[in-house]
């Protein structure tokens, strides 16, 4: 398995890693041959996170059962405050069965007010440096589905990772790759398959690994076989033949322009839905057949694509010229 190192961590992590978010429809006994297989086809690098159900408790059985030193464990959670941070560490640690967390990452801070919220004086970044300074962690990363957050964030020095999509129609990041890459900043990639759009994974996985500012891939798996093809990626030349750039734009083709990339560029809605997420949630109840997470998610969302009164105001703001208001109301009539 190809390795690069995760920027100023030091870690050498497999190109190829495990991405723990379907982890969590299956059984301690399932789990534990997912993540044996892992290990045997050199997959070094998990990512988890507290929202993931009960994936933080199935990858510590298995990381226990296997052997801990084999693993860099990378988890993150949403929370915004220092009381509430402090908190999500010492479960995640409780839940991995670990005493130390190699990378905690502050969650899908997307939006300016989150960002401001926990990079101040209370905010969750200062629960992360002192459970550093305790040992409790090692790294600090953050994720993100908004450029201009992450862009922003990479120049504070505080940061040791990202965490951004990156697929074959997603390249939005790619000079915020570059200049992460310039900063000794490790970059992880998720969403390699858009959620499960892309047909042909091994296609986006090379596309992926052509960019040598990337440092780790983190698709989700849940089957043993996905984690054998995904390796094999991983441990074959990385060069794109013009075949596959052929199929590359077939693929994109394909996925035509009702594909939300989550830029963000639609918001702030009038009746303050949040669009990008309606259409993420959905994208794991249709693509990661995760169907009654993502209902409890998008249950548990104050206001939702049914609040839509179609007054058409951020579809001429898309760059992709999504129907916008065509799909939040599938999105209700699937999980409404």
């Amino acid at each position: 398995m190809l390795k690069r190192i995760l920027g100023s961590t030091g870690f050498e992590v497999s190109i190829i890693g495990f991405g723990g978010i379907p982890i969590q429809r299956l059984n301690e006994d399932q789990a534990l041959e997912l993540i044996q297989e892992a290990s045997k086809q050199g997959i070094n690098f998990i990512d988890t996170a507290t929202g993931y159900g009960r994936s933080e408790e199935l990858i510590g059985y298995g990381i226990e059962k296997t052997g801990r030193d084999k693993w860099i464990i990378a988890t993150k959670c949403p929370a915004r405050d220092y009381e509430n941070m402090k908190k999500e560490i010492d479960d995640s640690l409780n839940k991995l069965r670990t005493d130390t967390i190699d990378l905690y990452q502050l969650h899908h801070v997307s939006e300016e007010n989150q960002y401001i919220q926990v990079m101040s004086k209370d905010g969750a970044l200062r629960a992360l440096k002192e459970a550093k300074k305790e040992g409790k962690i090692k790294e600090i990363g953050i994720t993100s589905h908004n450029v201009e957050i992450l862009e922003k964030a990479i120049e504070t020095n505080e940061f040791s990772t990202i965490q951004f999509p990156y697929n074959l129609v997603e390249r939005q990041g790619e000079n915020l790759f570059q200049r992460a890459k310039e900063l000794n900043i490790g970059v992880i990639v998720m969403k390699p398959m858009a959620g499960g759009a892309i047909t042909r994974p091994e296609l986006s996985l090379k596309f992926i690994m052509q960019n040598p500012n990337i440092s780790v891939i983190i698709p989700g798996m849940d089957k043993v076989e996905h984690i054998i093809e995904n390796s094999k990626s991983g441990k074959s030349p990385i060069y794109l033949t013009s075949e596959d750039i052929q199929a590359i734009e077939e693929e994109v083709n394909q996925l035509g322009y009702e594909f939300c990339r989550r830029c963000g560029y639609c918001k702030p809605c009038p009746q303050e839905i949040d669009i990008p997420t309606q259409m993420i949630i959905e994208g794991y109840y249709l693509r990661y057949n995760l169907k009654q997470w993502a209902k409890e998610r998008y249950d548990g969302l104050k206001i939702n694509s049914g609040h839509c009164i179609e007054c058409g105001i951020c579809e001429p703001k898309c760059p992709y010229n999504l129907p916008i208001r065509n799909i939040l109301k599938r999105v209700h009539e699937n999980l409404g």
